[in-house]
């Protein structure tokens, strides 16, 4: 019930600043400043992640004229702790809306900005160290790599031999594959190796090349996001092995749904897991400046299985990502 509320405050808001009515006391009041800070887009998930940020912050700012946002991209963890210090030392920020590059490295910064004491939004990758943060905004990663798994279970049988890739080390990662490994567990499939992709393209191609190269048999790969995923298909794709195993990335990137859609042998699946969780994000962040409404807690979002069957509900063409 609490996750309805907020959307639909944000949404009331939203239609009474068009219909050009009264917005509560609140939200004609003190201005406040609203920090940003997401990684930069290193690739398509944080590209359609930058996208839905930039709408969001424009839709607000025309919403709420007495909020004023700061967005700062980072390619890498010291630009982001960077990003940070400025926004408080600089820009005298009364919240922070954070997606960490990396979980470890950026607890530390992010609590002094809780210890300066503002309110601070933390989105998809949770830092290392629990609590810190007024409000969580996330997809639900232990049902992506829950749906993940028990979708290989289905569907491999006893022995079938798999390779997994990773993500960034992050706590989403973490429960991502401990979902995943608990959802296969007494199936009898094997996984024969487990390496970091890091959600990128590029290092999915090179650990797949090392994957092929050290295992004669492989019958699936869950590469854990669709980017690797297409890292994963270009090494396949050189060394002809495409008809030996299937893939399932994950995210909801509109080729793969497409393949999806296709009914594509090697894609048979996906796994949602939207980039716009950014924009609830900075839309309940929000209602904590214009509104008395409660915006303390988490809020996560599910992970669905995208079939042939659904795949037309999640495929936006126009959409970035």
């Amino acid at each position: 019930m609490e996750r309805r509320t907020f959307l639909t405050t944000a949404a009331i808001g939203t239609a009474t600043a068009a219909a050009g009515l009264s917005l509560p006391a609140m939200a004609q009041g003190k201005k406040a400043v609203i920090g940003v800070s997401i990684p930069s887009a290193t690739h398509g998930y944080m590209g359609g992640l930058n996208w839905h940020a930039q709408q969001a912050i424009t839709r607000l700012k025309a919403t709420y004229p007495n909020l004023e946002f700061v967005l700062a991209t980072a390619g890498n963890v010291g630009k982001q702790v960077n990003d940070i210090e400025d926004m408080v030392a600089t820009r005298n920020i009364d919240a922070l809306v954070v997606l960490p590059f990396e979980s470890e490295p950026l607890t530390s910064p992010v609590k002094a900005v809780k210890d300066a004491g503002k309110w601070v939004t933390v989105v998809d990758r949770g830092l290392s160290q629990p609590g810190i943060e007024d409000l969580y905004v996330a997809g639900d990663n232990t049902a992506f790599g829950r749906v993940s798994g028990e979708y290989f279970k289905a569907n491999l049988k006893s022995g079938a031999k798999i390779v997994v890739l990773r993500g960034i080390p992050t706590t989403l990662d973490n429960e991502r594959v401990d979902a995943f490994q608990a959802a296969i567990a007494g199936s009898g499939i094997e996984i024969l190796d487990m390496q970091h992709g890091n959600w990128n393209r590029d290092k999915a191609f090179s650990v797949m090349q090392d994957y092929l190269s050290k295992h004669k048999q492989i019958d699936a790969v869950w590469a854990a996001d669709d980017d690797m995923a297409i890292g994963v298909m270009e090494a396949i794709a050189q060394a002809g092995r495409q008809k030996e195993m299937w893939i399932v990335g994950g995210a909801g990137m509109k080729e793969m749904i497409k393949r999806v859609m296709d009914k594509d042998p090697q894609i048979p699946v996906d796994v949602s897991y939207t980039p716009g969780q950014i924009a609830t994000a900075l839309e309940v962040t929000a209602l904590r400046f214009v509104s008395d409404t409660p915006v303390y807690g988490r809020f996560i979002i599910g992970s669905t299985l995208i079939t042939p069957e659904n795949a037309a509900q999640f495929y936006f063409p126009d959409s970035p990502f």
